[in-house]
């Protein structure tokens, strides 16, 4: 199926034919995978084949972006597990880096503010969790929390460390967005903890979001994998962020 999608994100419409010479799949298997990746909106199904549904400039949908750079993402979480202390208070962003982080947390005995409902899925199953929900408005296509709801909830909070989630990371442009609605929330997420650390592969070094959150100055670490630029990463290192690879 990734395959599928690296193929979407640089041709507009494939066909049934041209995708099973490509992935040595039965037509059959990839009539099943384009049927699938319809309902999550990737794509438009038309007569033997599809069109892409994915705008530059847009994150591919939650359930796409789950099943990319998986091993990292879970090399990520432990680490992260690893600085988070039992007792703190934690808020989790909205993201598929930040939900493997909330299955490795979620049988820490720490107070846990998830930012989407899959992380709060995955935490309610903890015993020792508590769990705190911000409220706000519900994003249907990613199920983050969204609004002024969840920003006033957050900005009544101080917590010991916020895990921030990365659509696009650069020395020149710090932290950014794709989707507007997330900067006010990120923002607030900054403002409410003592220790702010960034989780995210290196793809993320490479891509800017339209909206700015905060430069990376304002991050206390980066938390990424060895496929990250070693000139971005050394530029954020001298604004004094300490640079985790996994």
């Amino acid at each position: 199926m990734l395959e599928i999608i690296a193929r979407l994100r640089t041709a507009q419409r494939v066909t049934v034919g041209e995708l099973a010479e490509q992935t040595g799949c039965s037509e059959m298997t990839i009539r099943r995978d384009l049927d699938q990746l319809a309902d999550q909106g990737v794509l438009r199904r038309v007569r033997g084949g599809a069109v892409s549904l994915m705008l530059r400039g847009e994150a591919p949908p939650f359930a796409v972006r789950e099943h990319e750079a998986v091993d990292i993402k879970k090399r990520i979480s432990r680490k992260l597990n690893e600085l988070v202390a039992d007792g703190e208070s934690v808020i989790l962003d909205s993201g598929t880096t930040t939900l493997q982080v909330a299955r490795a947390l979620a049988y820490r005995r720490i107070t846990a503010i998830p930012l989407d409902l899959h992380s709060a899925n995955v935490l309610s199953g903890g015993g020792d969790v508590k769990l705190l929900i911000p409220g706000g408005e519900i994003l249907p296509r990613t199920l983050s929390f969204a609004g002024h709801l969840t920003e006033m909830s957050l900005r009544a909070l101080r917590v010991d460390t916020a895990v921030l989630s990365v659509c696009g990371m650069s020395s020149q442009h710090g932290l950014t967005a794709h989707d507007l609605a997330e900067v006010p929330i990120k923002q607030a997420v900054l403002s409410a903890a003592q220790r702010k650390i960034a989780v995210c592969d290196g793809s993320k070094f490479s891509l800017t979001g339209l909206g700015h959150v905060c430069p990376v100055s304002e991050l206390d670490a980066i938390i990424t994998d060895d496929s990250a630029p070693t000139a971005e990463l050394d530029k954020i290192e001298c604004a004094g962020v300490a640079v985790i690879l996994v």
